[in-house]
């Protein structure tokens, strides 16, 4: 019966409040320039929706990939330009910043030796590697941001397939490094599967998230972010140490 009542009250929880995060800091809201938003009218539709859910700061950032998206700094800043003066004609009231996500390559080294880097808070750089294959130079591009001024931080940690049979160990040796980690929170609606809704469970569970992000893409992942609220899993984030309400 205590079972029973448990599930009960998980399914009728009022839904998590998202202003309690209060920033967003990975999204791809600039239309054009990658594999988010592909037009004016799309970026400004994700914003809004962003703000009925009671986000009160965006931070977008744009993919640079050498082989696939070859963004730069004056790109997505141009990009960044441009979705302001949209949202000022509409009215839309609310920030919006710009950094980017970086693709780990030999080429990510050479940007972080050049010191152009874009990022958001205090020299924060989110990065990321391939989903499938562990990058070679994963300790080089740590040292090499930290040794720059720049603090790393992992982007959506539970999606790579390759920590997921020993995230806690590698949770250790990244936090060593001075890593922080980012989260996705559709992860935990098992949108991307159930191994990785498990391993963002274990984030939570351990207090290993330093930040949340959304990772929108399209309106369809804050839909389905919206109807799964009532997550116990959400409920969780409020007693976590977020870094994002202090961007």
């Amino acid at each position: 019966m205590g079972l029973l009542s448990s599930l009960f009250e998980s399914k009728n929880k009022e839904p998590y409040d998202l202003s309690d995060i209060a920033v967003d800091m990975h999204s791809h809201l600039i239309p054009g320039i990658d594999d988010g938003a592909q037009s004016m009218d799309h970026s400004v539709g994700m914003i809004l929706r962003f703000k009925d859910l009671g986000y009160r700061k965006l931070i977008t950032t744009p993919h640079i990939m050498s082989d696939y998206y070859k963004n730069t700094p004056e790109i997505i800043n141009n990009g960044l330009c441009d979705l302001r003066e949209e949202l000022d004609k509409l009215g839309v009231d609310l920030e919006i910043q710009a950094a980017a996500e970086y693709y780990t390559d030999e080429f990510f080294i050479d940007k972080i030796e050049e010191g152009n880097l874009l990022t958001f808070g205090k020299n924060n750089v989110l990065f990321e590697f391939s989903f499938s294959a562990k990058p070679r130079l994963v300790n080089e591009a740590i040292f090499a941001m930290k040794n720059n001024g720049y603090q790393p931080v992992l982007a959506h940690f539970e999606r790579y397939s390759f920590y997921l049979d020993n995230g806690e160990k590698a949770i250790e040796d990244l936090k060593n490094r001075g890593v922080h980690i980012q989260m996705n929170l559709n992860s935990l609606t098992g949108h991307y599967g159930k191994p990785i809704k498990k391993q963002a469970e274990m984030l939570v569970d351990n207090q290993f998230v330093d930040y949340v992000g959304s990772d929108c893409h399209r309106i369809e992942h804050l839909d389905l972010l919206e109807s799964n609220l009532s997550n116990p899993y959400f409920h969780k984030l409020a007693n976590l140490d977020l870094k994002n309400r202090n961007l």
